[in-house]
């Protein structure tokens, strides 16, 4: 049975900036994944990087590095 853990999930405004996201996180080693974005949010192109809480302070060194900006950044129940 898949159950709902606190995640961190970072909205972008266009999937060109999702998908920016996966291509730098998966060069840096960082972790986490691309998902539907939830439907208790709401964003531009549909889709979001989830990754766990702690991960937040390397996610967005890596944001930095590529000059990559989020429309919005929550914690949130995901299913896993």
């Amino acid at each position: 049975m898949r159950k709902k853990e606190l995640k961190l999930v970072i909205t972008f405004h266009t999937t060109a900036d999702a998908m920016a996201m996966e291509k730098a996180c998966k060069s840096e080693g960082a972790k986490g994944r691309l998902i539907p974005v939830p439907r208790t949010i709401s964003a531009g192109c549909g889709l979001a990087w989830c990754a766990d809480l702690e991960c937040r302070e390397s996610l967005l060194a890596v944001m930095e590095k590529i000059q990559l900006k989020e429309q919005e950044i929550h914690e949130c129940l995901i299913m896993v």
